[in-house]
């Protein structure tokens, strides 16, 4: 049993799996963010009631804890498997054809994962700490006013910059993260192959480019 928890097989598989589920909750935060495209009054008090029941339904906070636990693991795992790779391999081959035998978002994982990794602290750091722990002034509907404190740090043309760029590495780390982990848990067979290459391509281009296109439209609006 202890042979088989080590083994790299069953690592890869704890990996694609906790990836897959954060793909999932990518998509349900990204639903719920769509709130912020409503102007005025209406997408405050939507917004910010919103975020109160993410922070306070029982459900949902046991979730939250399922989401923070796979985050971890998930990037204990693929930090760990790659560098037991390259300790295995340490010497770089002669003759290397570029690009020809695999993507660059693959040659690159690691790199784009701490890029994430540093953007989901800052994030985190930003909103969610601030609604938890923050001195944030109530709306008029009684509930922490999230939506304006989101408002506000999107008015701020580094920061803004700085998660567009954010969800450009995630859209590179999605577009060879989704295929690979239908490959690891043999589920990526010819039968369905172009049907997982669609939906990872799909999935690496919507969620990236619809988070992007939330804190640009609070910025210009």
């Amino acid at each position: 049993m202890k042979s088989y928890l080590s083994s790299k097989i069953f690592q890869k598989a704890l990996a694609a799996l906790s990836g897959g589920f954060l793909v999932i909750f990518l998509i349900g935060h990204l639903v719920g963010n769509l709130q912020l495209f409503i102007p005025g009054e209406m997408g405050q008090k939507q917004f910010n009631a919103y975020a109160r029941f993410m922070t306070s339904n029982p459900a949902v906070m046991i979730l939250s804890y399922l989401t923070y636990s796979s985050i971890i693991l998930h990037s204990i795992l693929t930090i760990y498997l790659t560098l037991k790779s390259k300790l295995a391999r340490p010497i770089n081959y002669q003759f290397s054809k570029g690009l020809g035998n695999s993507s660059w978002s693959s040659k690159n994982m690691a790199f784009l994962g701490t890029m994430l990794l540093i953007f989901l602290v800052i994030h985190l750091k930003s909103f969610w700490y601030e609604m938890h722990f923050g001195d944030i002034e109530s709306d008029n509907w009684g509930n922490k006013d999230l939506h304006t404190v989101t408002v506000a740090a999107f008015q701020n043309i580094f920061y803004t910059s700085f998660y567009v760029l954010s969800m450009l590495m995630l859209a590179f780390h999605l577009s060879h993260g989704v295929g690979s982990a239908f490959q690891t848990l043999g589920l990526n067979t010819f039968k369905y192959r172009k049907i997982i290459n669609l939906t990872g391509k799909g999935l690496a281009i919507l969620i990236p480019l619809i988070f992007a296109s939330i804190p640009i439209t609070l910025y210009v609006r």
